[in-house]
């Protein structure tokens, strides 16, 4: 007996499955909102999920990372109405496991939740054979975790594997996690770097050559295709194999058969191909700059690693991870971090992803030397600025809409930012010591650039002429 979920606001469509799943001999429950399902979903464990699209209080397709999350993921059903073709797009692309149009048969939703049923309990079996071994993946947000899901999949199967992400999001690093978890782990795995080979390197790199095939070719040479016969080829930044090549790689793809520059004999290679970019594929396909039919065979499964902007949750244990492995490799204390540490971390956007935070993380540690915790002091200048900055646009740019802004907005914002910049080379001072320097460095700047004329003076900084004369005999400055 099954336990079934059915999240939709149209209370006949509801009764209708109760009645029917119930007389399948399942238990069956209904939730009206996605936040009623999120919370049985987090109380008890479903099997299958019928999720409506249209929910008053959202987007059913926007909890699928949610669902997707949970320890014991059920197969979501999506149910879309005629004419809403998200849901259909979602079931094809997206992993779920099919799409309803409502309203439908009896004898459709039997046969689809049967058929999901039967794909679950066969997927159960499956994960309870072996945990996967994630040394260095690291995350528990709900977005990292449907890439998780797909990455078990792909250590379960043979099939090709084109793995999407901006520079940094750990393309490689899940590249090699699917190897070191398939049936092929006791083999090579073999890195081809398409971005730093020419074309006449990339061929005589991948497929080998004989000696003399060329000038410069002193001896045989086997070629990478050929090493990485039974374990797993990993091209990386494939969307830069020159076009030329492109059809000579797919017959290789195709029949595993390869023949080495300068060779008359073809040889096979038996490998398992994993494939990585950072640029849009399908755009290049329409541009003419990539082959339609070789994408098609790298992107047999499709796995995209999202940016680290867009899943800050992760960033602590990130860095507690990164920490770690960088204090044994120098051999030191395990260091704690300061409560300033992380939210500093949380606020920045983070162009260069994973692997820009790892540098950054590793010149923390080394800046901090012995010290056994780790402040936002101990971060590079560089980055605090830029947080400091975006702080403060945030904080300028805050002001009501319906207020005019005013005429110096953009070089106070200006001057501010700058002003950090030395600050943040030593302790802050008190907020009055602050307010006291800005002020005295106001006036020597206003002094000098209105070269000592009053009226001037007064018409720039708006002052009074007693207020002014005050703060002349406050800081001892005279014209």
């Amino acid at each position: 007996m099954a336990e079934i979920l059915i999240i939709d606001d149209d209370l006949d469509v509801c009764e209708t499955m109760e009645s029917l799943i119930t007389r399948l001999t399942h238990e069956c429950t209904s939730a009206h909102t996605l936040d009623s399902g999120l919370r049985l979903m987090h109380k008890r464990a479903f099997d299958v999920i019928f999720l409506d699209v249209r929910l008053p209080d959202g987007n059913g397709l926007d909890i699928l990372p949610d669902i997707m999350a949970l320890p014991d993921p059920p197969e979501v059903i999506i149910l879309t109405g005629k004419g809403d073709p998200d849901g259909a797009e979602l079931a094809i692309r997206g992993g779920v496991w099919d799409y309803l149009l409502k309203p439908s048969s009896i004898r459709e939703i039997s046969l689809t939740l049967g058929r999901a049923l039967k794909y679950h309990e066969e997927k159960r079996g499956r994960d309870g054979d072996r945990g996967l071994e994630l040394n260095g993946v690291v995350g528990d947000s709900p977005i990292i975790k449907v890439s998780f899901n797909l990455l078990s999949q792909a250590a379960r199967s043979e099939t090709n594997v084109l793995i999407t992400g901006e520079t940094g999001t750990g393309k490689e690093l899940f590249a090699s996690t699917i190897h070191a978890n398939s049936k092929r782990k006791s083999g090579n795995f073999v890195v081809v770097d398409c971005a730093g080979l020419t074309e006449s390197l990339l061929e005589s790199t991948l497929y080998g050559h004989r000696k003399g095939a060329f000038t410069g070719a002193q001896s045989d040479r086997i070629g990478l295709v050929k090493l990485a016969d039974g374990g797993t080829l990993f091209l990386d930044e494939v969307g830069e194999m020159p076009l030329s090549m492109q059809k000579a790689f797919l017959r290789v793809l195709q029949e595993r058969t390869f023949r080495p520059v300068g060779d008359t004999r073809e040889q096979t290679s038996d490998f398992r191909l994993v494939a990585a970019t950072n640029r849009d594929l399908d755009e290049m396909v329409e541009k003419g700059t990539f082959r339609s039919d070789l994408l098609y065979r790298l992107k047999t499964m499709h796995i995209h690693l999202p940016p680290l902007r867009d899943r800050p949750e992760d960033i602590k244990a990130l860095c507690t991870y990164r920490v770690s492995q960088l204090c044994r490799q120098y051999g030191m204390p395990t260091k704690s971090f300061g409560s300033d540490f992380n939210p500093a971390l949380e606020s920045y956007d983070w162009p260069g992803n994973v692997r820009e935070l790892f540098n950054i993380l590793e010149r923390a540690v080394v800046t901090s030397g012995n010290e056994k915790t780790l402040y936002a002091m101990h971060l590079p200048r560089e980055l605090r600025i830029q947080i400091a900055k975006a702080q403060i646009e945030r904080m300028t740019n805050a002001a009501p809409e319906e207020e005019p802004p005013a005429p110096y907005a953009q070089p106070v914002q200006k001057i501010g930012q700058d002003i950090f910049e030395d600050i943040f080379e030593q302790e802050l001072p008190t907020l009055r010591d602050f307010k006291s320097t800005a002020e005295k460095v106001y006036l020597g700047e206003l002094i000098r650039q209105c070269d000592g004329d009053l009226p001037h003076i007064l018409e720039v900084s708006k002052l009074s002429r007693s207020h002014f004369y005050g703060l002349l005999k406050k800081y001892g400055l005279s014209l």
